[in-house]
């Protein structure tokens, strides 16, 4: 008899949009004109990018060629010039930003579904190489959680981590390589020791036990830093040694070009 496969990780990503949902929700339209501190982005900026990508995830779930058709499209308007502001304001074309935030948490919960009931092995399309279906709905999961940092900052809301943030940290840690080599650098060895404390204060521990090699602090930040909400200097991260210092400088788990890590103290929690 054949085990039944799921993708237990769909229900973290839903739990991570059920989190800016509560935040956003019942709150006046204008709020989505607030600027951020992430590249002068607006709320609505930040909704209508993740509810974009969400679609293309689902499509490369749900039916490869559409997916195909979906992600030429935008590709190629980027590649014509346009940014991800442009590109998608002409996907959204004619629809508010309140609109987009309903359309965004209407189809969430569904994708979710989708997700843990499909084979957590299953290779799905992607703009750069195929994924799993489980690191699929893990890096939807990064992406909204590094967006809605900027959301948490500029409404000096103070966010409540849970222990789902582990997938997150883990993506951290498995992109050290890509790290360096999206900006055209060899990754040193070894990789570094990680030891990261947990919202609930479980500890959880990477890669092999070094005394001089090694990266130690709270999972917040060591998030944070990864997915470059943080200068890593803003953080209480205690690095040792060179190449956990280098990798902390310049930490990248998500795709694309190589971007550079906000300036020391740009992204922050405003003040109430």
């Amino acid at each position: 008899m054949t085990a039944e496969l799921f993708t237990p990780e769909a229900l973290d990503f839903k739990a991570e949009c059920d989190q800016i949902r509560g935040l956003l929700q019942d709150k006046p339209a204008e709020i989505f004109d607030t600027e951020t501190l992430f590249k002068s982005w607006t709320i609505g900026d930040i909704i209508k990018h993740l509810h974009l990508w969400n679609i293309a995830a689902d499509l490369s779930l749900t039916s490869k060629d559409d997916f195909m058709s979906f992600v030429t499209v935008q590709m190629k308007k980027l590649g014509e010039g346009a940014g991800h502001i442009e590109m998608q304001n002409a996907y959204f074309s004619g629809q508010s930003n309140s609109d987009v935030f309903k359309a965004w948490a209407d189809y969430y919960p569904a994708m979710s579904e989708r997700f843990y009931a499909a084979d957590p092995d299953k290779r799905v399309k992607w703009v750069g190489p195929d994924m799993s279906v489980r690191s699929s709905i893990i890096a939807r999961q990064m992406e909204h959680w590094a967006h809605a940092q900027a959301i948490f900052d500029v409404l000096g809301v103070e966010r409540e981590n849970s222990d789902r943030l582990k997938n997150v940290a883990h993506i951290g840690v498995t992109t050290f390589s890509w790290s360096f080599r999206v900006r055209g650098e060899t990754p040193p060895t070894p990789k570094p020791f990680v030891k990261l404390t947990a919202p609930s204060g479980e500890i959880w521990t990477w890669n092999t036990p070094q005394e001089d090699n090694r990266i130690e602090g709270l999972a917040a930040d060591f998030a944070q830093v990864v997915t470059q909400c943080r200068n890593v200097a803003d953080t209480a991260l205690v690095m040792t040694g060179p190449i956990a210092k280098a990798w902390m400088e310049h930490a990248q788990c998500f795709a694309g070009g190589a971007e550079t890590p906000p300036a020391p103290g740009t992204r922050r929690l405003a003040q109430k």
